[in-house]
């Protein structure tokens, strides 16, 4: 795999180009608000943030929405891809938790360079996804066909993790929860029950776990063990 050639921006505008593109990617809508709460910035910053980034020509705003231009795209799909291959190799290769990979990525994704990038996607055998697996752009990953999300399956039914979307992965102390609960891509599981507030309990591994409303309609699944 051929690796992109990054152009040299400061870390601030890697950070909001690859929350903008994370949010498009969850289809959670792209204004100010939501990138304030991605990154943990007021709205006064991200503001000021996007302004710069329209004079730089990464980011485009029409009607509230941001959007990244050709040149914020290339940046942030850049970004990404680095972070996620981090990810894969801090939990592969040396054995970290989700919650502590994806804190760390979060800081390798601005130094990586294209040498190391491909030095690692070689040693882990260009993985197509991260750990929660989410894709790694470039990879050739291709959706698993009948995607749903967890909350869509009935009770009795059984369905197979296929990904952990970026949006739960800021939500402080789910990842850990998760990846203690076996929730994780490639495990089988069957909805035993779903309460009458939304919590869905399932079964994976042997083991029943109660996903809320909120996280169960953010991972995707697919219908069958």
């Amino acid at each position: 795999m051929d690796s992109y050639e990054s152009p040299e921006y400061h870390p601030a505008f890697e950070e909001y180009c690859e929350a903008i593109y994370e949010l498009h990617e969850d289809d959670v809508a792209v204004i100010q608000a939501r990138v304030a709460e991605r990154l943990a910035v007021s709205r006064a910053a991200v503001s000021e943030m996007i302004k710069r980034m329209e004079a730089e020509g990464l980011v485009s705003t029409a009607a509230g929405t941001i959007s990244l231009t050709e040149r914020g795209l290339a940046l942030a799909t850049i970004v990404v891809r680095r972070h996620r291959i981090a990810e894969r190799f801090l939990t592969d290769i040396l054995g970290l938790s989700w919650a502590t990979a994806h804190q760390e990525a979060g800081k390798w994704e601005h130094i990586i360079s294209p040498v190391v990038e491909e030095a690692m996607e070689r040693v882990l055998g260009d993985p197509t996804t991260c750990p929660h697996g989410n894709p790694i752009p470039g990879s050739g990953y291709v959706e698993h066909p009948n995607t749903v999300t967890l909350d869509s399956i009935d009770v009795g039914d059984s369905f197979t993790v296929r990904r952990i979307t970026e949006e739960l992965e800021f939500t402080d102390g789910l990842l850990d929860f998760l990846e203690g609960a076996s929730v994780m891509p490639g495990h089988a599981g069957v909805v035993r029950s779903i309460a009458p507030d939304g919590t869905t309990i399932v079964e994976i591994e042997g083991d029943p776990v109660g996903i809320g409303a909120f996280v169960g309609a953010r991972i995707l699944v697919t219908p069958g063990g």
